[in-house]
């Protein structure tokens, strides 16, 4: 298996979208650090605009993550609807 992962900045906007990726992929380890936050995935991990959107009680655009990320490892796949880190088998 590999791992797969998101780092995001740990900030005030950043934390539903965190809270988001761990209801979508409960399989996840969040690994907090001073000014990160780093979600590992053995496979694959989604991050779901209509989840952040739940949690945030508004629209959210998922290029807005551009905004907070800081790196991110593993294959992309993204629509308007999800994004999609993996590595193939």
């Amino acid at each position: 298996m590999s791992t797969v992962f998101i780092a995001l900045q740990a900030n005030e906007d950043t934390r539903p979208i965190i809270e988001a990726i761990v209801a979508d992929n409960p399989h996840a380890v969040v690994n907090q650090q001073p000014a990160m936050v780093k979600i590992d995935a053995e496979d694959s991990l989604v991050v779901r605009r209509e989840t952040i959107e739940e949690l945030l009680g508004r629209e959210f655009d998922l290029q807005e993550l551009q905004i907070n990320l800081i790196s991110l490892s593993g294959h992309l796949d993204e629509t308007d609807d999800e994004m999609k880190l993996y590595w193939n088998a």
